[in-house]
C-alpha cells in the first residue's frame, strides 16, 4: 500500500509518495506562509491533490513540528506555526473530500527518527534515540521497538532536558536545557561571541561572512573548521561534547543500542562525531562495565520525515 508523507516546516512543505519498502515515488515541494494557518492548511491539502492525482494511496501522515496530540490529530502548540489546538488532521480531511482516507499526524522529529529505525542507519535496532541538531533539538525516542510518545503524545522534546541550571535562557521559557548547547542557533550564538569580541581569533569565519560578525552562519564555522580553521573546530567540538555529555544522561535512563545524529550539523561528521562519541565514553555511569551505545549519523537526510510520516500512517 502507498501511503503519503508531508514534512511540514516553517518556509516549506515536502510531501512524497512512499512505498511500504521506504521508496519516494514522486516528491512535490511548495513554499508557504508560515504566518497564516489556513495558508499552511491549503499549501498541504495541494501537495496531496497532486500526487494523489497520479499515485492511488490509503493513508497520509503529516509530520509537524511541535508538541501533538496523542489522538495524533490535533497540533497543540507549534513555536514556528501558527497552530494553537490546531485539528489539522480533519482540516485536511476536510479540504481533500476522501473522507476514507486514513490520515495521522506525527511529530516531525518522532518521524524522521522512526524512518531512520525502519529503513535507515538504525534499521534492526529496538532501542535508539534520534538527535536533530538543527535551529532547535529535536529528538525522538524508540523502546521496544515502539516509539515513545507518552500519556498526552508530547515525549521525546528532548532539546528541553535542563543540563546547564540556569544556563542560558530557551525559547521554551526556561533556561540551561540541551538544544542550548548543541544546535545550530548555539553553535552561531558562540561563533557570534567570539568574532565579535575577539576578531583575532575568528579572522577565517569573518572573511567567510564578508567582514560582518553578525553574517556568521552554521555553514561557515563547518567550511573553516573543514580547513582547519583552529577556532572553528573548537566549536564543533564544543557541541560534539555537549553532545555526549548529554548522550550519557539520556542512556542512563534509556539504554539505546544507538544515537542517530541528523539534522544540519550533522553534515560536519567526524567534527562532531568524534568528541561526541569521547564524552558519552567518558560520563556514561558504570563506563568499562557495560556497552556503549554507538553514536552515527542519521543515513536518510531531508527525506526522513517525509518516509517515516507515511510508514507511521501506514501502519
Amino acid at each position: 500500500m502507498h501511503a503519503i508523507g508531508v514534512d511540514i516546516g516553517g518556509t516549506k512543505i515536502a510531501a512524497g509518495v512512499v512505498s511500504a519498502d521506504g521508496e519516494i515515488l514522486a516528491k512535490v515541494v511548495l513554499r508557504t506562509d508560515a504566518s497564516d494557518a489556513a495558508a499552511v492548511d491549503a499549501g498541504i491539502i495541494e501537495a496531496c491533490r497532486t500526487l494523489m492525482a497520479d499515485h492511488e494511496v490509503e493513508a497520509i501522515g503529516l509530520a509537524a513540528p511541535g508538541f501533538i496530540g496523542q489522538d495524533r490529530a490535533t497540533v497543540m502548540f507549534c513555536p514556528n506555526l501558527p497552530w494553537r489546538d490546531h485539528p489539522l488532521r480533519d482540516a485536511v480531511l476536510a479540504g481533500l473530500g476522501h473522507p476514507e482516507l486514513h490520515v495521522v499526524v506525527e511529530n516531525d522529529a518522532n518521524a524522521a527518527g522512526w524512518a531512520e529505525s525502519q529503513f535507515g542507519v538504525a534499521r534492526g535496532l529496538d532501542d535508539v534515540v534520534t538527535l536533530t541538531l538543527g535551529t532547535g533539538l529535536g529528538g525522538a525516542v524508540i523502546s521496544g521497538g515502539r516509539l515513545v510518545r507518552g500519556a498526552w503524545g508530547v515525549a521525546a522534546e528532548i532539546g528541553h532536558l535542563r543540563v546547564v541550571p540556569e544556563g542560558h535562557h530557551c525559547g521554551c521559557g526556561q533556561n540551561g536545557c540541551w538544544e542550548q548547547y548543541v544546535s545550530g542557533s548555539a553553535l552561531v550564538r558562540e561563533a557570534h561571541g567570539v568574532a565579535a569580541t575577539r576578531p583575532d581569533r575568528a579572522v577565517r569565519l569573518l572573511e567567510l561572512a564578508g567582514g560582518k560578525w553578525r553574517r556568521i552562519t552554521g555553514q561557515h564555522v563547518t567550511t573553516a573548521a573543514e580547513e582547519g580553521d583552529e577556532l572553528s573546530l573548537e566549536l564543533l567540538a564544543s557541541v560534539g561534547r555537549w553532545v555526549g555529555e548529554g548522550a550519557a544522561s539520556v542512556a542512563a535512563l534509556l539504554d539505546p543500542a544507538m544515537f542517530v545524529i541528523g539534522g544540519g550539523l550533522s553534515a560536519a561528521g567526524d567534527l562532531v562525531l568524534v568528541p561526541a562519541r569521547q564524552a558519552l565514553s567518558r560520563k556514561l555511569s558504570a563506563g568499562g562495565y557495560r556497552p556503549t551505545a554507538r553514536i552515527e549519523v542519521a543515513a536518510m537526510g531531508n527525506d526522513a520525515g517525509i518516509v517515516g510520516a507515511a510508514d507511521l500512517a501506514r501502519r
